[in-house]
């Protein structure tokens, strides 16, 4: 079986004899840099994509290639399979893929989940340390370019109710769906349909806590929940609408494995939005488009959420939701205690990254859990978020092929 068929025989029938995909969800790009250093064979080195192509996949271009020289920015990703690529402008994996033997990943069909035109990327200042400019999703951003870390939001798209209707006429009408689909579709078309890994849909920065938290910045999010109820369930309808538009074109032309809602909606210790909030202002509309994707043969529709998220999952399969991914170890989530509490559930992720750094010992503790996850089916286990920077190649390498040996045990490739 390809990685492909074997995501489909884990994640969706629950098969416990077929080895699942070895997937990564990422790493920091600085970390790549020092496994090169450390012994990791140079082949291949990940690129940030030069080209604008989607809000999704294009979102922190002009903040990247800010900076001088072709080395990876320490702050962008680089995905590793589990994490669906392009999107956030990260770089794709080949070499920890080659040296580690994992499988080829998620591809995301990136069409225009935003606005469409897109705004044009505007630079308003800029010097040797610095970066302020309007990106593709209409929102200010500042960049600091020694921290290379993630461009920080300084003013939105989304004020009020004038904002959003200009841009709901100007921007979001649905007059023109093939214009939010990449260039060269068809010959993508064909390669989607030939595929050997699960084809995508959804992702990154599309979902109903997400999109709104990009698109008008959180405190102003948390205010209107209470101020603008009107304004909240407009544009969830929007998009919601847009989405199935945009959605029931690509599914007339090929079919896809997986959908991704992209929602950060959890921190350290719980949730940003009670239960009671997600369930007036999102359940009506999960359930309306995960409705869409069930009858469009999609069976494995998942919630991408950091953080300890335990407490809202019920919200999210009264939704509609079959998976959640990373579950976050290292802010207390437990993959035994979801499979326990939601034995139905699709998981990926789960792994404590952070324990990875204390060596051999450790990391054969830390997998023990998946020993017992394997058994119970619909589980692909990989660190519960991007691999941080302190873990040393030789610890990694260690870990992932110990994984890799626990995968394969009393199991099938066929």
């Amino acid at each position: 079986m390809n990685a492909r068929e074997r995501f489909i025989e884990t994640i969706v029938s629950f098969n416990k004899d077929i080895v699942p995909p070895k997937w990564e969800f990422g790493y920091w790009g600085m970390l790549i840099d020092k496994w090169y250093e450390q012994g990791l064979p140079k082949v291949h080195y990940p690129h940030v994509p030069k080209k604008i192509t989607t809000p999704s996949a294009s979102i922190a271009n002009a903040a990247w290639h800010s900076l001088k020289g072709d080395k990876l920015p320490g702050g962008t990703a680089v995905t590793g399979g589990g994490l669906y690529y392009p999107s956030n402008d990260f770089a794709l994996d080949e070499d920890v893929m080659n040296a580690t033997n994992m499988d080829r990943g998620q591809i995301v069909i990136s069409v225009n989940l935003l606005f469409h035109p897109m705004y044009d990327v505007e630079i308003i200042e800029e010097d040797d340390e610095r970066l302020v400019y309007r990106d593709v999703e209409g929102v200010k951003k500042l960049f600091l370019k020694e921290s290379e870390n993630y461009p920080s939001p300084l003013t939105y798209p989304i004020t009020d109710w004038k904002s959003w209707e200009k841009l709901k006429t100007e921007r979001l009408n649905r007059d023109d769906i093939m214009g939010r689909f990449p260039e060269h579709w068809d010959s993508l078309l064909k390669k989607y349909k030939n595929r050997d890994y699960p084809l995508v849909l959804g992702g990154f920065p599309c979902g109903y806590f997400g999109t709104l938290a990009t698109l008008m910045g959180y405190e102003k999010l948390f205010y209107n929940y209470y101020d603008e109820p009107g304004l909240i369930h407009d544009i969830q309808k929007t998009f919601t609408d847009l989405w199935i538009a945009v959605y029931s074109e690509v599914l007339s032309q090929v079919d896809a494995d997986m959908y991704v809602f992209w929602e950060d909606i959890s921190a350290g210790t719980g949730s940003m939005v009670s239960p009671a909030l997600m369930k007036e202002y999102m359940l009506p509309y999960y359930k309306k488009m995960t409705d869409f994707l069930r009858g469009r043969g999609i069976k494995a529709i998942f919630v991408d959420t950091d953080g300890d998220c335990f407490d809202i999952i019920p919200v999210f399969i009264e939704g509609g939701v079959t998976g959640m991914y990373p579950i976050e170890a290292s802010c207390g989530m437990d993959i035994l205690q979801v499979r326990e509490s939601f034995p139905d559930l699709q998981v990926m992720g789960g792994i404590p990254k952070f324990e990875i750094t204390h060596g051999e010992k450790r990391i054969d503790q830390i997998l023990e859990p998946v020993k017992e996850m394997l058994k119970k089916g619909g589980y692909i286990p990989f660190g519960d978020h991007l691999i941080s920077p302190g873990v040393h190649w030789d610890d990694f390498k260690y870990y992932r092929l110990k994984l890799n040996s626990i995968l394969e045990e009393s199991r099938s490739y066929s």
